[in-house]
């Protein structure tokens, strides 16, 4: 079965938009009628399909009608409005009025459409007609209305809502049990609300028909099932019941056997019934001899109840990396004495409603230059969250000096956080006491491995969040970088000099590939550069290689597998005197800027996504602009990760981690109303520098909803360059459509011979790929 497809339509250029929403909403055999001069505005859907050829589909637009496209086969449609309004027509003529929270059934078989009056949300549920049709007595096609207030109806609304919500995180199993529920539940409310035009006699043959096929399901697991059991237990003639069903055009026995066979359907490829034998489901529904159920089986899908089962697909795990693990069963946590002091952080999780009262007009600044320092307070380490309360509010057009720190730190405690106070605050961890508690987006108990709170599923130490007042969902914020400098080391030992490490990890690329022993090494290198940044080049001090090293609190970290653990030296073996000769170029950037994601509380730093995060492209540092499409009200900037240098591709799985101040101006650009129109619609991080564009690609652009409930683990194992490229491909295509009004065929001519791709990073989970699109192409000549 298919996962989540979501497709948003603003990943289109402009000119294109509206023909792709009509291609899309033509899978689901939709057409759509747009209003007479009105442009096509937006559109998202995200389908799902199951094997049991039904399908699922969250539809979000704006005003038009909806209809069945000609040509296709019919389906019901059954429909929940999370919001919007408007009305039903069947055959032309008005059915019903609809508006938010209503529940409305459909039949293509007559003509139909759905008239949405305003922007709309809509869970559509498309059903094979033989579903319904035919148990609702001899009415040869299902009413077209809007479901009242029977106690079905008032049952189903509240469940179509809870898919409607939670659409992105439902699994196989999770669409397999809500199918059959809600065409119950309609069913139900169908025979209680519809009144067929048909005699008296027929409606009770209905009713009758109706009674019978739900006590079929009630005892579709007893092997002898027989008309005669059904009759007595409805007080009915066996022969009544046989004619019930001959007005159908089938058999008792038909039925029975038809009922049965799809529900072994549903559970050869039910992954929650994965470890059934085929004999197992079969006997489950009531087929006693596993032979004569793999002969019916295939007469009616023509296929093997075994190959059936094949064809769903096992998923394809890659190597290890860092990231939460899908099924993580508990373990608990080595013995470690639990800290005397218990300050939880107080900004870590914030009511919704809470943050708005904060955010009263008497607390906004105004444009201005304000200063963000680092401390326990004003960070927050390894995740992301819409609910963390803003650590600094400002307005558009307002400069902030905003410090930063590597969460590598503590590779060398001497050089990078000694004597700094702001350091010192972030990282102090004793036995009693561990100034920022949650590491990552783990559980705060640490049951799935005993490292420490977070888990370490997320690592980067992140200044913020910045709230930017009139920062609504669909505006992009613009983070112009105007200055980046190293953090001096505080220790009088090593004045006027800044330190960075890189890590050779377990999560880099490289790490299968070592060719001398031992050959699942970590390896440290500490690097020094000038604190005034006048230099322009780093130099390698000394490394070593990674040797277990036990927390305060008494975990022992083998790995490099939990962030800010202090490590001893007295424990290394330096190798000093290393990378002779080798002056590296300083590019000092931020590898984290991002702002809030509105689709989950709680989310790993790491992969970064539509909402920027850990894209690790070095171009975005001094001279720089970063543009970030806002996903929640106030955008909720955070800043973090800086680094002192990184060539592309990140392959080690760092880059040279430095500690950097930076001054930057945030521009919130209005949906509608900036005069950079290509930002209008803007899906994913765009980087601006002097001389040329940047446009990303994620292999997931958005893997919170494209991957489900298990997206943050997800990611890990199913990101490729391949997927990665085509997004960035696909960007590039709708930017030089939009900013330089190309038509298709010249975008793709250009970014063949004058556009280039590389690979922004292979180690954070989501692979990124960007395109380089040199301004000077489009500059007239002198």
């Amino acid at each position: 079965m298919n996962r989540t497809v979501p497709i948003s339509i603003n990943a289109f250029p402009a000119s294109k938009q509206e023909a792709a929403w009509r291609e899309t909403l033509a899978s689901l055999a939709l057409s759509a009628r747009l209003p007479k001069a009105v442009d096509f505005h937006f559109g998202e859907v995200s389908i799902k399909r199951s094997p049991t050829l039904a399908t699922f589909a969250l539809l979000r637009s704006s005003a038009q009608d909806l209809s069945a496209l000609a040509g296709t086969e019919p389906h019901i449609l059954i429909g929940f409005v999370n919001y919007g309004r408007g009305h039903l027509t069947d055959s032309g003529r008005r059915a019903a009025e609809f508006a938010d929270g209503d529940l409305w059934v459909c039949d293509p078989a007559a003509p139909f459409s759905v008239q949405f009056r305003n922007d709309f949300e809509l869970l559509l549920l498309r059903l094979p007609r033989e579903r319904l049709v035919g148990r609702l007595g001899r009415a040869s096609c299902v009413p077209t209305l809007v479901l009242g207030e029977s106690v079905s109806a008032s049952a189903a609304r509240p469940m179509m809502r809870a898919l409607a919500a939670n659409f992105a995180a439902m699994e196989d199993g999770d669409v397999m049990a809500a199918e059959p529920a809600i065409t119950e539940l309609v069913l139900s409310a169908l025979l209680a609300e519809a009144r067929p035009e048909e005699d008296n006699a027929t409606q009770v043959q209905a009713a009758h028909f109706a009674r019978v096929c739900a006590q079929i399901e009630a005892r579709l697991r007893e092997p002898e099932l027989s008309v005669a059991d059904i009759a007595k237990a409805e007080g009915l003639s066996a022969r009544y019941i046989q004619r019930l069903f001959e007005g159908q055009d089938r058999s008792f026995s038909d039925y029975v056997r038809h009922r049965r066979l799809e529900q072994c359907r549903l559970d050869l490829v039910n992954p929650q019934h994965a470890d059934r034998s085929i004999a197992e489901i079969g006997f489950r529904w009531g087929f006693a001899d596993q032979a004569h159920f793999s002969r019916v089986f295939s007469a009616a899908y023509a296929i093997s109840p075994r190959d059936y089962r094949k064809s769903s697909g096992p998923t394809v795990e890659t190597r290890w990396t860092r990231g939460r693990p899908m099924h993580s069963g508990s373990r608990p946590a080595r013995p470690a004495p639990a800290p005397a002091v218990s300050l939880p952080d107080k900004r870590e999780v914030v009511a919704p409603e809470a943050r708005a009262a904060e955010a009263g007009e008497g607390a906004l600044l105004e444009p201005g230059h304000h200063h963000l320092p680092v401390s326990r307070d004003t960070v927050h380490w390894g995740y992301l969250s819409r609910t963390i309360a803003p650590a600094l509010r400002v307005r558009s057009g307002a400069r902030v000096t905003i410090e930063t720190l590597t969460q590598h730190a503590y590779d060398d405690h001497e050089r990078m956080i000694a004597g700094d106070a702001g350091a010192e605050s972030v990282f102090h961890w004793t036995r009693d006491y561990k100034a920022v508690d949650r590491r990552g987006a783990g559980p705060v108990n640490a049951t799935i491995f005993g490292r420490g709170a977070g888990e370490g599923f997320g690592v980067h130490i992140c200044t913020g969040p910045i709230f930017v007042h009139g920062a609504e969902p669909g505006d992009v914020l613009e983070v112009e970088i105007l200055d980046l400098k190293p953090r001096p080391c505080a220790n009088p030992a090593h004045a006027g000099s800044a330190f960075g490490s890189n890590a050779a990890a377990a999560w880099g690329f490289h790490h299968d590939d070592i060719l001398d022993e031992p050959r699942k090494r970590e390896v440290i290198t500490i690097y020094r550069t000038d604190a005034a940044g006048e230099s322009g080049v780093a130099e390698a001090v000394y490394s070593y290689r990674w040797v277990p090293q036990t927390d305060p609190f008494g975990v022992v970290h083998e790995t490099i597998d939990y962030p800010g653990v202090p490590v001893d030296h007295s424990r290394l073996e330096k190798r000093e005197g290393i990378l002779k000769g080798a002056r590296i170029p300083v590019r000092p950037h931020f590898g984290f800027i991002a702002v809030a994601p509105r689709e989950t509380d709680i989310v790993d730093s790491v992969p970064p996504g539509y909402f920027g995060g850990n894209i690790d492209n070095w171009r975005a540092g001094r001279g720089a602009s970063v543009y970030l499409p806002v996903a929640v009200p106030g955008a909720l900037l955070s800043v973090g990760d800086p680094h002192l240098a990184q060539g592309d591709g990140e392959i080690s799985g760092t880059a040279l981690e430095c500690s950097l101040t930076g001054e930057v101006r945030l521009v919130l650009h209005k949906r509608g109303e900036t005069q950079k129109t290509y930002l209008n619609g803007l899906g994913a991080p765009l980087i601006e520098t002097p001389d040329a564009w940047l446009l990303h690609g994620f292999s997931y652009t958005n893997y919170l909803r494209e991957l489900g409930r298990n997206a943050q683990s997800e990611v890990f194992k199913r990101s490729s360059l391949s997927r990665a490229l085509r997004s960035a491909f696909r960007a590039a295509r709708k930017f030089l459509m939009e900013r330089y009004e190309l038509d298709e065929d010249e975008a793709i001519s250009l970014t063949s011979v004058a556009v280039d791709f590389g690979v922004t990073q292979v180690a954070d989970g989501n692979w990124g790929v960007h395109a380089r699109i040199a301004k000077s192409i489009f500059e007239p000549r002198p």
